[in-house]
C-alpha cells in the first residue's frame, strides 16, 4: 500500500533540503532562481526546479561565480537523483566536488560544501547499491562538520548514515546509532534546530520499529516546538505522533492527532496529508459517515494543488482508500476514481516523473481489475510494468508483474500468469533486505502485499499436477516465504541461509511442505532420491484454520472428547495419510516439517491415524527449511550450560521441579549451573563466553510471540529478550567458541492464539546460532517436563540415536505413565532445526 506518511528517516531530512538551507543564508550574492527552485522542490515540482536551476547555473558560470556554481550543482544533483536521472546526478556531484577543490575561499565556506556534496554524494551511491561506499562517504561529512562546528550537519549526516545500515539489514547497528544520537542531543540547549532534529531521529527510530523510543523523542521535539511558538514544526510533530499511534492500535488519540495537524499546519501539502491519514484509518475502522464526510474536503485541497509528487501520490492514497470504501458498499462510483488517476497520469507525465506515473498506472489498473474490465487492467498494468523496468525499479516491477499475473489468472492464461509471477518473485528476492518489516504497518503491509504474491505463484504452479519442475519451484518459493517472514519477524535481514538437499542430510528423513492457500490446502512431499510428490485439500483457509485452531484448544489443555481425535485424525489425513505408502515403501524413520501458519502451533507427533499417535511411528522435526547444519550431535564429550529459575519471580509462579531437573540433567556429565538468584542475564552471557559448552538447558518462564519485543525468558532479576540472544551467542555465532549444538527451553509458552507465534521459537534458535533447539508449544506441566527431560538426556547420550529419535523415545516413555497418555503432557516440545 503506497502512503504518504511513510517517508523515511532519509526522505525527511533530504527532500526538503535543510542543510542546504542553512549554508545559503551563509552565501553572498545568491540569486533568487535558487530560491525559486527550492520553492519548487519542496512542492515535489521536481521539473520545474531543475529548469530553474539549470538557468541559474549558466548564469553562475558566465560570471565565474565558483562558490553560486557549486551551490547549484549540490541542488541539480539531488533533483536530477529525485527524477531517476541517477548518472546525470553523478556526474553533476562529481562536477560540485571537483570544483571545489579548485577554489581558494575561507576554509569554512568551502567545508561547508564540500559537506554538503559529500551528503547529497551519500545518497545518490546509495540509490546506486552502493550502501557501504554510502555510508563511508557520510562519515566524511559528519567529520567536515564536526570539524566546523556545525552539530545539525553531522546529526543529518549520522542520521544517513543509520539509514544506509538499515538497507544493509543492520537494524540493530542502526538503532546503536540512533541511541547515541538521542543522547547527544539531550545536552544541547532548546532550539528548533534541536526540535527538528529530535524529530527526524523520532521518525527514524519508528521506521526501525522502536515506536515507544520515537514517542518518547517526539514528545520532547512536540515540547520544543510549542515553546519556540512554530506551527510548523508543531503540527509536523504531531503528524508522526499520530502515526505512531495508528502503528500501536491507538487508533482514536491517532485521530486527534491528524485532526490537530489539520486544524493548525499553515501548509496545504501537510494538511492534505493528514486528512488522508484520517480519511484511510476511518475507512480501516469502517466509520464510513465520518469517512465519507471527509471526501469533499479531501477533493477540494487536492484540486489546488498544482503537479507535484506529493500531489500525485496523495491523489494515489485517495484513490486507494476510495477503492478500499468501494469494495465494502458499492454504491460509489468507480469512475470517480477512474477519473482521479488519470488525472495523476497525466500529471506525472508533465513532470516527467517516471516512478508516479508507475504507480498511477498500476492503480488504475488494479481499479478496472476490480470492475471486471480485465482487457484494459492488463494493458495499463503492463504499461506501468514497462515503466518500471525501463527505471530498473525492483520494487515496481514487482509489484506490477504480480498484478498482470493475477489479471492473467483470471483471464485464464496460466501460463502467462506464471511467467508474470515468476518476474514478481525474482524481484522480490533481489529486494530481501528491503522487504524486511520495519514497523507494525510496515508489517502490515508485508502480510497484505508481499506474502499473498508468494502465495498465489505457489498456488498457480501446483494447479498443473506432478510437473517436476513447478513442484521444485513451488518449494523454493515455500523456502523463500519462510525466510522472508523469519526477516519480517526480526525486522532484519540477517538470516542466514545454507541450502542443503535432503538426500545430502539423511536418507531416511522426508520433508513435508504444507501450505495454506485462500481455496486449499497442498502439501509438497520431498522423499530422497525420488521426485517430489504434492496432494492438496479442497477447504477454504477460514475451514483449516478454524479446524487447527481448535484441534490445538483441546491438545494445549489437557481435554479428552471424541471430537478431538477426530480432529485430530481430519489433519492426519490432509497431511500424511496421501504420503503413507510412499513413506513405507521408503523405509523414512524421520519426518521434517516446514510448517505454514498456525500449523506451527500444532504438535504434529500429536497427530492421529485411527490407531496411533504420529509419534508412534516417526521421529519428529520441525525446519524453518532446509538451510541447515548437516553435521549431527558430537557425542564425545556432551558439556551442559544448566540455567534455571525453581522461584517464583517478576509476577511469575514457581517452578520447583526445575531444581531436580537441573539436578538430573547435570549428573552425568561435565556442567556448568546457574540456578535461581545466580541466573542472570549477565551471569549466562560470562558462562557462555568462558568454555565451550555443546548443550545450553534453559528451565525457566518465558513465552514465545508474534512480537519481538513479548518474547523472552525469565530470569532472576530481568528478562532476555529475543534481541539479546545475538548477543550473548556472539561469540559462538562469529566462529570464535564453536556453536551451540543444542539449546533447549524446558518451561516456555507459545502466545494463546497467535499465529505467528512460533516464528519467536525459530527465532531463539536461529539468534542463538544453535543447530538445534527443543522448546514447548504450551505451559507445560512442571512434574511431567521434568521426568521428560531427564529421559531425553539418557537417550541423548546414546550415541546411535539421532536427537529427534532420543527426543520421540523420552515422549514414549512419558505417554506410557497412565497419567501422561494425554498429548498435553508429551507432544508440546519440538525439535526445530538440525535432528540429527
Amino acid at each position: 500500500m503506497l502512503l504518504v506518511n511513510k517517508g523515511s528517516a532519509a526522505v525527511v531530512i533530504q527532500s526538503r533540503l535543510p542543510e542546504q538551507n542553512r549554508i545559503t543564508q551563509e552565501l553572498p550574492n545568491t540569486s533568487n532562481l535558487i530560491q525559486q527552485g527550492k520553492n519548487y522542490y519542496q512542492n515535489g515540482q521536481y521539473t520545474e526546479a531543475a529548469r530553474v536551476w539549470e538557468n541559474a547555473l549558466k548564469s553562475y558560470e558566465a560570471k565565474k561565480e565558483v562558490v553560486n556554481q557549486v551551490q547549484v550543482l549540490n541542488y541539480l544533483a539531488s533533483v536530477y537523483k529525485d527524477l531517476g536521472k541517477t548518472q546525470q546526478s553523478q556526474t553533476t556531484i562529481t562536477e560540485s566536488l571537483n570544483l571545489i577543490k579548485s577554489f581558494k575561499k575561507p576554509e569554512r565556506q568551502s567545508n561547508l560544501l564540500l559537506a554538503q556534496a559529500l551528503n547529497t554524494q551519500g545518497t545518490i551511491q546509495l540509490l546506486q547499491g552502493q550502501t557501504e561506499t554510502a555510508i563511508n562517504t557520510w562519515k566524511q561529512a559528519a567529520v567536515i562538520y564536526d570539524r566546523t562546528g556545525d552539530k545539525t550537519g553531522k546529526l543529518i549526516s549520522q542520521i544517513n548514515q543509520a539509514q544506509g545500515l538499515q538497507t544493509l539489514g543492520q537494524y540493530r547497528r542502526a538503532k546503536t546509532l540512533l541511541e547515541e544520537l538521542v543522547a547527544e542531543l539531550q545536552n544541547q540547549p532548546d532550539s528548533l534546530l534541536k526540535a527538528k532534529g529530535l524529530r527526524s531521529l523520532g521518525v527514524a527510530l519508528q521506521t526501525i520499529g522502536d515506536l515507544q523510543k520515537s514517542n518518547t523523542v517526539l514528545e520532547k521535539s512536540l515540547a520544543i516546538s510549542k515553546q519556540f511558538n512554530s506551527p510548523a514544526d508543531v503540527s509536523v510533530v504531531l503528524f508522526s505522533l499520530g502515526n505512531i499511534a495508528k502503528d500501536l492500535q491507538n487508533y482514536d488519540v491517532a485521530l486527534i492527532d491528524y485532526q490537530e495537524v489539520i486544524n493548525l499546519s499553515p501548509e496545504p501539502q501537510a494538511q492534505l496529508e493528514a486528512q488522508l491519514n484520517k480519511f484511510s484509518l476511518l475507512v480501516k475502522l469502517q466509520r464510513w459517515e465520518p469517512a465519507k464526510a471527509l471526501i469533499p474536503e479531501i477533493e477540494t485541497n487536492l484540486s489546488s494543488l498544482s503537479p507535484s509528487r506529493p500531489a500525485i501520490y496523495a491523489s494515489i492514497n485517495f484513490a486507494e482508500t476510495l477503492m478500499a470504501i468501494e469494495r465494502a458498499e458499492e454504491n460509489l462510483i468507480a469512475a470517480k476514481t477512474a477519473q482521479l488517476l488519470a488525472k495523476t497520469i497525466q500529471q506525472a507525465r508533465e513532470i516527467k516523473d517516471s516512478r508516479a506515473e508507475t504507480y498511477s498506472l498500476q492503480q488504475l489498473g488494479k481499479l478496472y481489475q476490480q470492475n471486471g474490465q480485465l482487457t484494459d487492467a492488463k494493458r495499463l498494468t503492463q504499461q506501468a510494468q514497462k515503466l518500471a523496468q525501463e527505471m530498473d525499479a525492483a520494487d515496481l516491477v514487482a509489484r506490477t508483474a504480480a498484478q498482470s499475473g493475477t489479471i492473467a489468472k483470471e483471464q485464464g492464461d496460466i501460463k502467462s500468469a506464471i511467467a508474470d509471477y515468476e518476474i514478481a518473485f525474482n524481484h522480490l528476492q533481489s529486494l530481501r533486505s528491503d522487504l524486511v518489516a520495519i514497523n507494525p504497518d510496515v508489517q502490515f503491509d508485508f502480510r497484505e502485499s508481499i506474502e499473498p504474491i508468494y502465495r498465489d505463484y505457489v498456488s498457480l504452479l501446483l494447479e498443473k499436477g506432478d510437473e517436476q519442475s513447478n513442484l521444485k519451484q513451488a518449494r523454493q518459493v515455500i523456502e523463500a516465504l519462510q525466510l522472508a517472514e523469519l526477516d519480517n519477524y526480526f525486522k532484519d535481514a540477517c538470516v542466514d541461509t545454507h541450502p542443503v538437499a535432503i538426500d545430502q542430510i539423511d536418507v531416511q528423513a522426508a520433508v513435508i511442505y504444507p501450505i495454506i492457500l485462500s481455496d486449499r490446502l497442498e502439501v509438497i512431499l520431498s522423499i530422497p532420491n525420488q521426485p517430489l510428490h504434492h496432494y492438496s485439500t479442497q477447504l477454504s483457509k477460514k475451514q483449516i484454520e478454524n479446524t487447527l485452531k481448535h484441534l490445538y484448544s483441546y491438545v494445549s489443555r489437557g481435554y479428552i472428547s471424541e471430537e478431538s481425535f477426530q480432529l485430530s485424525q481430519k489433519v492426519y489425513k490432509w497431511l500424511i495419510a496421501p504420503a503413507e505408502a510412499k513413506l513405507n515403501s521408503s523405509k523414512v524413520t524421520t519426518l521434517v516439517f516446514v510448517l505454514d501458519g498456525f500449523l506451527r502451533n500444532l504438535p504434529m507427533a500429536a497427530l492421529h491415524d485411527g490407531d496411533r499417535y504420529l509419534l508412534e511411528k516417526y521421529s519428529v522435526a520441525l525446519s524453518p527449511g532446509l538451510q541447515l547444519f548437516p553435521q549431527g550431535l558430537q557425542r564425545k564429550k556432551l558439556g551442559v550450560l544448566a540455567a534455571g529459575l525453581a522461584e517464583a519471580r517478576q509476577g511469575f509462579s514457581s517452578l520447583p521441579a526445575v531444581t531436580g531437573e537441573i539436578q538430573e540433567v547435570t549428573a552425568k556429565v561435565e556442567a556448568k549451573v546457574l540456578l535461581n538468584q545466580k541466573f542472570t542475564r549477565d551471569s549466562l552471557k560470562t558462562a557462555l563466553d568462558s568454555q565451550p559448552f555443546p548443550i545450553v538447558h534453559l528451565a525457566t518462564h518465558g513465552q514465545f510471540s508474534s512480537n519481538p519485543k513479548e518474547t523472552f525468558l525469565l530470569t532472576w532479576s530481568d528478562r532476555i529478550s529475543i534481541l539479546d540472544f545475538d548477543r550473548l551467542f556472539q561469540k559462538r555465532r562469529l566462529g570464535i567458541l564453536e556453536p551451540i549444538e543444542l539449546l533447549v527451553m524446558s518451561a516456555c509458552q507459545t502466545a494463546a492464539g497467535d499465529n505467528r507465534a512460533t516464528l519467536g521459537l525459530a527465532g531463539f534458535a536461529l539468534r542463538s546460532g544453535a543447530k538445534s533447539t527443543i522448546a514447548s508449544l504450551w505451559s507445560v506441566n512442571d512434574e511431567s517436563t521434568s521426568n521428560l527431560m531427564k529421559e531425553f538426556y539418557q537417550q541423548l547420550s546414546n550415541p546411535k540415536l539421532s536427537k529427534a529419535e532420543a527426543l520421540r523415545q523420552a515422549q514414549l516413555k512419558i505417554k506410557a505413565n497412565p497419567l501422561y497418555q494425554h498429548p498435553y503432557f508429551w507432544a508440546a516440545f519440538v525439535l526445530v532445526g538440525n535432528w540429527l
